[in-house]
């Protein structure tokens, strides 16, 4: 099925939005419920295909599911841990973080190697790593992950600040009894959600937002309830909205804490924003806001969010000057730079990792693709702001992370279709 937006840009966005929960927290946390063998209830879960496509791996184990609105309840007591089908993991790479919880329930995981958005290589030697650190045995082959064994509580030292990988061993630690320490830890905002979470299931951790975490695990872990963050990386996408159409928007739910760089950078650069602490809202004028050219390095978090790279790409597009990106995590990620050189914006792309945005430009609407979740935000953070209309394909990777996007940037005045080719 061929699924488009067909967007003619130059409308100020103005009104309000509420931020959904985060898609990046609630996947970790659906695949930490196989810890507990009983029932456990989620709230405040985005209703995307990403979370579908991983209950439907969960029932397949066994698992049953029930969906209401944005709350989740999942029964975990007949779980099996068997092999899991491409068909499955081929269109969610989140489905690597089963691993560990499947890992330290059963004492055996297999599945094929998980699919996803394409950002360059992305290696589970990570995973595979932590895992065998705390004793796995690794009998993977080219058609898939294979680990098992009894999990010991010990020291776990990750190759890198990988925030899966670092899920994964919290997760597997968690049912792991005795003390094991995560070193290289990742501290995202989401990381800390699944420890919030595995907090509730009885778990002691220490460290949490840090790079080396302390979990005391457990053998038998409670089931609980719990409420997923608000997604700062859909904060940051409505921010920019706000800014590049010249419109208005109050944001509800906002977590400021995760985004104090990213909105530093944006009043550095001119942008006219106030948050009202007692409120948890966030008013963005992008009327007033003069924009000029700005640096963004990505960087693990507190740093720059990678995710939010490409969106910020298109802001430096109406900026004035030269403006400066230094993708450091991902080498894939500077392709939706290419559709934005098709509307018209100048652009000198130095590297996989280094590029120069070169405003203010004029956009112009044209046939443009998605080749990401995030990048296909940008695609239609880029459609809003164009001269004339846009057609944005490949709309699937944008849905896997947004929820009913076009129909809330139609509340907020914005031409905005979604077509569906058979």
């Amino acid at each position: 099925m061929d699924i488009r937006y067909k967007i003619r840009g130059g409308v100020p966005l103005r009104g309000d939005i509420t931020i959904d929960g985060s898609k990046n927290a609630a996947l970790p946390i659906i695949a930490g419920t196989v810890l507990c063998e009983g029932v456990t209830t989620l709230h405040n879960v985005p209703q995307l295909s990403d979370v579908r496509i991983l209950l439907d791996i969960l029932e397949f184990l066994g698992a049953k599911t029930e969906q209401k609105g944005n709350t989740v309840i999942i029964d975990n007591s007949k779980l099996l841990s068997k092999k899991i089908p491409g068909e499955y993991v081929n269109k969610l790479r989140g489905s690597i973080v089963l691993l560990g919880p499947l890992l330290a329930r059963f004492g055996v995981v297999e599945m094929s190697y998980p699919g996803g958005c394409v950002l360059g290589k992305r290696s589970v030697d990570a995973h595979i790593e932590a895992f065998k650190q705390l004793g796995a045995l690794d009998m993977s082959t080219s058609d898939g992950i294979h680990l098992q064994g009894t999990l010991k509580a010990g020291y776990v030292l990750l190759p890198e600040f990988s925030v899966t990988a670092t899920e994964n061993a919290i997760l597997a630690a968690a049912r792991t009894p005795g003390t094991t320490t995560i070193d290289i830890a990742a501290a995202e905002p989401h990381v800390q959600d699944v420890c919030a979470f595995v907090q509730k299931m009885g778990i002691q951790i220490e460290g949490i937002g840090t790079h080396t975490v302390v979990v005391h695990g457990q053998k038998i872990v409670q089931c609980t309830e719990h409420t997923v963050i608000t997604d700062y990386l859909e904060t940051g996408m409505w921010v920019i909205a706000a800014l590049v159409t010249q419109g208005k928007l109050r944001l509800h739910n906002v977590r400021i804490e995760d985004l104090r760089l990213f909105l530093n950078v944006l009043k550095s650069a001119g942008a006219v924003w106030n948050y009202n602490e007692a409120e948890k809202t966030l008013f963005i004028d992008g009327e007033i806001s003069s924009i000029n050219a700005m640096k963004v390095q990505t960087n693990i978090f507190p740093g720059f969010p990678t995710d939010l790279q490409a969106p910020m790409g298109v802001l430096m597009t109406q900026a004035r000057g030269v403006s400066r990106i230094f993708e450091v995590l991902f080498e894939g990620r500077l392709a939706y730079l290419y559709e934005l050189e098709k509307m018209g914006a100048h652009i000198e792309i130095l590297n996989s990792h280094q590029a120069l945005v070169i405003g203010p430009t004029a956009l112009k609407g044209k046939l443009v693709t998605s080749n990401d979740i995030r990048a296909g935000a940008a695609m239609v953070l880029a459609a809003l702001c164009a001269d004339g209309e846009s057609t944005i394909t490949d709309i699937k990777y944008i849905e896997r992370g947004y929820h009913k996007l076009d129909e809330k940037l139609r509340s907020l005045g914005a031409n905005i279709e979604r077509i569906v080719l058979e």
